[in-house]
């Protein structure tokens, strides 16, 4: 079965590619979680260079939502986005009728009949999951709708106070939600407001079902932790518990006299793969004394290993042009319009930037390293 799942798959990824809302991140050739991180980056850190702004990020979790899709409601949308109608009428008779029974120990339940949902494993459901949400959009301008299968964030752009829009369109998909047979965990469901004006406003808690969401300061946004002041010192501090902790293993192969070339080999697994976990999103941004406690865990690994490692700015640099060249050369892509060739069509514009936390970013450090 799961091999006819992947046939399927390969075929409606060809079908629907270019019908997929631009700000659906997951599951799609190109798109990553750090590109949907730095998008919705870029918007907020453009919008704050204007003065008298502030952001509002709800990070929206929703009860079992694989578990929730309606057959009968996908099967419409499927054939909205153009699919066959034996494909759609595959994958209904796929969703439906399922037997499943629980077991506990040495007792088992009876045997029910299962009609909702996606079931989780199956090579499909993420991608039904996503033409499921397909025609969950924002409307409004002012207002980013990003997704990466099921982690939603609602990022509310405010000018001069004026919520309305956001407010607006978080009702739109509280409405769209309950159309959809999609349940809004409220209780999980939290906001970060981003505001650096010299004279902030109180503002008001939002309501989902007359429930109040809680606020918080930091939140681990698609395994990446986004502070309040979008400063990086929360994550770099949880990587760098990560990569010592995995440095000990490196210590024992050493002693016991593994070869130089499998300790190298092991450092870029294990370690160099934590320390560069996410690295385009946050290290353009980090501060020096943050890069250097960052640097001190490689060359701690040199002196074990007994040889040269590529430098954290290095491996920096070397993602960054390479994500900046695939978004270049994929016109679909939400972040390939930044990227804006001079006249003389040899270099890229630069971005124009007022604050320091901008110019750090991965769209503005992505075009001045491929300009040089």
């Amino acid at each position: 079965m799961k091999t006819f799942e992947k046939l399927v798959l390969a075929h409606l990824k060809k079908v629907t590619e270019l019908l997929l809302d631009p700000l659906q991140f997951a599951y799609r050739a190109n798109r990553s979680v750090d590109d949907a991180v730095n998008m919705g980056l870029n918007y907020i850190l453009q919008h704050l260079d204007c003065p008298g702004t502030y952001a509002r990020i709800l990070f929206i979790d929703f009860s079992s939502a694989f578990n929730t899709i309606i057959p009968g409601i996908l099967y419409s949308k499927l054939l909205n986005l153009t699919i066959p109608p034996a494909i759609c009428q595959w994958i209904t008779s796929f969703l439906t009728g399922r037997k499943q029974q629980v077991r506990l120990g040495g007792v088992t339940s009876g045997i029910r009949t299962v009609s909702t949902g996606a079931p989780q494993g199956c090579v499909l459901s993420p991608l039904l999951f996503s033409l499921y949400t397909n025609d969950c959009i924002s409307s409004d301008p002012t207002v980013k709708l990003l997704k990466f299968a099921d982690d939603t964030t609602l990022i509310g752009l405010i000018q001069d106070g004026d919520e309305s829009a956001y407010k607006q369109e978080l009702k739109q998909l509280v409405i769209w939600c309950r159309q959809n047979n999609l349940e809004l965990n409220t209780l999980k469901t939290v906001e970060m407001i981003v505001d650096f004006r010299k004279h902030p406003s109180t503002l008001l808690p939002l309501t989902i079902s007359n429930i109040p969401v809680s606020p918080v300061e930091n939140f681990k946004f698609l395994g990446t932790t986004i502070s309040q002041d979008l400063k990086w010192e929360s994550n770099i501090n949880s990587i760098l518990k990560k990569a010592q902790q995995t440095m000990y293993f490196l210590r024992q192969l050493r002693k016991y006299s593994l070869p130089q070339e499998l300790l190298i080999q092991f450092y870029t697994a294990v370690i160099e793969s934590v320390l560069c976990s996410s690295i385009t999103i946050w290290f353009g941004a980090a501060t020096k004394q943050d890069r250097n406690r960052l640097q001190k865990t490689v060359k701690t690994a040199e002196k074990i290993i007994g040889a040269p490692l590529p430098t954290l700015q290095d491996l920096y640099h070397t993602r960054t042009r390479n994500r900046a060249e695939k978004i270049i050369n994929d016109p679909s892509h939400p972040g390939h319009n930044i990227f804006q060739l001079l006249p003389s069509g040899r270099r890229y514009r630069t971005l124009f930037t007022k604050t320091a936390r901008h110019r750090k970013s991965f769209f503005s450090q992505a075009i001045t390293l491929t300009n040089n």
